[in-house]
C-alpha cells in the first residue's frame, strides 16, 4: 500500500482549485478505497472503523462515512484514469492480444429495489447463460490482456452490444451511462486489482492476479 501511495502521490497532481483545500489528499482516498477492495469490506463505515483501528496514523485525515462517501462518488474519473496510468506502468500494457468479454452486474433481488432504486431506467431484467441465472441489473464489458490486466470497461444495459464497445477501442475516458455511484465502486475494484498486477508485475510474483500479499 506504501508503494501504490506513493506512485499515486507523485502522478496526480495537487488541487489548485479556490477555497481550503482537502484535508485528505486524492492519493490517502484511492490508496484507502483500494485497501477496501483488496480486502472485501463492502460496509463504508465498517471499513472506516477498521482502518482506524488496524492502521491508526496512516490515514490521519479520514472522513466521517458521508464524507468519504462523497469523496469517492466525485473520483469516478480519476480512479479510472489512475487504473490506465497504473497498467500503462507494467509489462502487459504492451501485449498484442487483448481480450473482450461482460458480465452481469447485479444490482438489485427485490422488485421493491427495482422500483425504488436509482438505478429504476437503466438497469434491466437478463439472464446470464454462463451463470445459468436471471439478474436484474447491468452489464459490465471490459477489455483486459490476458494476464487480466484490465484496459477498458464499461457499464451499460443488455442493449449495448458488444461490437458497439469495440468500435470505441480508441476511446480513452469512461462513458458514464448510468449514475455514478455503480460506476465508482466497479471502477474502484478495478483499480484494486490493477494495482495488484502492477504489484506482483514490479516484485517478479510468478502469478500476476495473486492476492496472497493482501489477504490478511
Amino acid at each position: 500500500m506504501t508503494a501504490l501511495y506513493v506512485w499515486i502521490d507523485d502522478r496526480v497532481p495537487r488541487r489548485r482549485a479556490t477555497g481550503r483545500p482537502p484535508v485528505l489528499s486524492d492519493a490517502e482516498l484511492l490508496t484507502a478505497a483500494v485497501a477496501q477492495a483488496l480486502l472485501q469490506v463492502v460496509s463504508e463505515r465498517r471499513w472506516l472503523r477498521l482502518i482506524t483501528k488496524r492502521l491508526p496514523g496512516m490515514f490521519p485525515a479520514l472522513p466521517r462515512q458521508p464524507g468519504y462517501n462523497k469523496r469517492l462518488r466525485a473520483a469516478g474519473a480519476l480512479l479510472t484514469r489512475v487504473m490506465r496510468d497504473l497498467a500503462r506502468d507494467t509489462t502487459f500494457w504492451h501485449d498484442d492480444v487483448w481480450l473482450a468479454d461482460s458480465t452481469p452486474v447485479g444490482c438489485g433481488t427485490s422488485r421493491e429495489t427495482v422500483h425504488r432504486s436509482d438505478l429504476a431506467g437503466y438497469a434491466q431484467y437478463g439472464y446470464c447463460a454462463s451463470h445459468s441465472r436471471w439478474f436484474w441489473g447491468l452489464r459490465l464489458h471490459l477489455i483486459c490482456t490476458p494476464a487480466g490486466l484490465p484496459g477498458q470497461w464499461i457499464l451499460a444495459d443488455k442493449g449495448y452490444q458488444r461490437r458497439e464497445f469495440a468500435h470505441q477501442l480508441t476511446d480513452h475516458g469512461l462513458q458514464l451511462l448510468i449514475p455514478a455511484g455503480v460506476c465508482v465502486r466497479v471502477a474502484q475494484r478495478l483499480l484494486a486489482l490493477t494495482a495488484a498486477i502492477w504489484h506482483n508485475d514490479h516484485t517478479g510474483q510468478p502469478v500476476t492476479r495473486s492476492l496472497i500479499a493482501y489477504d490478511h
